[in-house]
C-alpha cells in the first residue's frame, strides 16, 4: 500500500490512504467539507458513520481520499467484482452518503479517473437536479456512461421553532393517541433517561443497556436486529466516534429498575444554518409492544432536541409509520460512471 495521507493542499489528488488519523476525527476536514443544507443525509456522509462502516462491513477495500480546504472525495475502491475493480462510496451498502462534498469535489474525481481511466465508480446521495449532477454531467458526459442505479426517498421534520410549533402540525388524531399513551405510560410508571455518552466507559455502558433491549425486542427475537454481527459492531464504533463530541442522543424508558425501550440517533453539525439529528434505530421490549413504547420515545427525543435547537430531523428512508411524524420528503440517488 502507499504512504499515508499528508494533508491538504489546494487540488491535491486523490490517494490510497492506510492510516486514517488525518481524517477520523470529528473537526477534520473530511467532516467540514459538509454542508448539512446540500445533502439528504449528512450524518451519513461524516466519517462516524462512513469509517465505522469500514472498518466493520468491508475493511478489506483500498480507501481513497483527497481533501484542500473546503472539498473532499472520499471512495473505496472494490477490486472483487466480476467486471473488475470499481471506486465505490466507502458506506456502499445502503448507499445513504455522498462521497463528493463540497465546491471542489467534482474536479478532484476528474482527477482520480485520469489515473485511472478504465476504472468505473458508483457515486451515492446525488441530486439529480442539483449543482452536483450538473458538474458531472458537464465534466464527464463525453468520455463516460452516466447510468441510474437507484433512488431513495428519506423522511425529515422541521423542528427549527420549537417543539409547540411542531406538534402544533402533526394530526388532531396523532395528538390525541400520545396523550392518551403518555398518560397510561405515566399510570404504569415509565420513565424516561437521556444519555450523551462522552467517554469510551460511558459508551460501553450505553451499549450494552441498548444490546439488552434489543435482545428482548422481536428484532432480536427474529435475530434481525443490531445485536447481529456486524451491525453490532458498526454502532458500537460509531457511538464511540460520538462521544468526542458527545453528539449521540440515546433514550431509555424504563420501568421500575429495568430498561423497556430505547432511541438511537446523532447529530451532525456541518453547518451555519443548524445541526441537525440524524434518527437511526429504535426498539423496545416485546412484552411491551401494546403500550406504544416507539412513539413515547419518538416524542421524547424530538422534545429533547427542541431543548437543544436542532433545527432539523433526518428520518432515514421512507417508511408507513414515518408519515406520521415527517413533514418533508427528500429523493437522493446513487449512478455509476462507466467508461464509454
Amino acid at each position: 500500500m502507499a504512504a499515508p495521507a499528508t494533508g491538504g493542499g489546494r487540488g491535491n489528488n486523490p490517494r490510497m490512504i492506510t492510516n486514517l488519523s488525518e481524517f477520523d476525527h470529528p473537526d477534520s476536514a473530511w467532516n467540514r467539507a459538509i454542508d448539512t443544507a446540500a445533502h439528504a443525509e449528512p450524518f451519513c456522509c461524516r466519517t462516524e458513520w462512513q469509517l465505522s462502516f469500514h472498518e466493520t462491513f468491508a475493511p478489506g477495500r483500498q480507501l481513497w481520499v483527497a481533501h484542500d480546504d473546503d472539498s473532499v472525495v472520499a471512495l473505496a475502491r472494490h477490486a472483487e467484482t466480476t467486471a473488475g475493480p470499481l471506486f465505490e462510496p466507502i458506506e456502499s451498502s445502503w448507499l445513504f452518503g455522498c462521497p463528493l462534498l463540497g465546491p471542489g469535489a467534482v474536479p478532484m474525481l476528474a482527477r482520480l479517473l485520469e489515473s485511472h481511466p478504465h476504472t468505473p465508480v458508483v457515486l451515492s446521495g446525488i441530486d439529480l437536479e442539483g449543482e452536483v449532477m450538473r458538474q458531472i454531467v458537464a465534466t464527464f458526459e463525453h468520455r463516460y456512461d452516466i447510468l441510474h442505479i437507484m433512488s431513495e426517498t428519506a423522511c425529515r421534520a422541521d423542528l427549527s421553532d420549537g417543539f409547540d410549533c411542531y406538534l402544533s402540525r402533526r394530526s388532531a388524531k396523532l395528538r390525541r393517541s400520545t396523550r392518551n399513551s403518555e398518560r397510561r405510560a405515566n399510570e404504569r410508571g415509565v420513565s424516561f433517561e437521556r444519555h450523551a455518552a462522552g467517554t469510551s466507559e460511558e459508551v460501553d455502558a450505553v451499549y450494552a443497556r441498548i444490546q439488552a433491549v434489543e435482545q428482548r425486542s422481536w428484532k432480536g427475537i427474529g435475530k434481525c436486529g443490531m445485536n447481529n454481527s456486524p451491525s453490532r459492531e458498526f454502532y458500537a464504533a460509531m457511538l464511540h466516534r460520538m462521544a468526542a463530541r458527545r453528539t449521540s442522543r440515546v433514550i431509555f424508558a424504563r420501568h421500575e429498575d429495568s430498561d423497556i425501550g430505547f432511541i438511537l440517533g446523532g447529530l451532525c453539525d456541518s453547518s451555519p444554518e443548524g445541526s441537525s439529528y440524524r434518527g437511526q434505530q429504535f426498539s423496545f421490549d416485546d412484552e411491551w409492544r401494546s403500550a406504544s413504547i416507539g412513539s413515547l420515545l419518538q416524542m421524547e427525543q424530538l422534545r429533547w432536541l427542541c431543548e437543544e435547537g436542532v433545527a432539523r430531523y433526518d428520518m432515514g428512508p421512507a417508511m408507513d409509520y414515518k408519515h406520521h411524524w415527517a413533514e418533508t420528503q427528500v429523493r437522493f440517488d446513487a449512478i455509476a460512471l462507466r467508461p464509454a
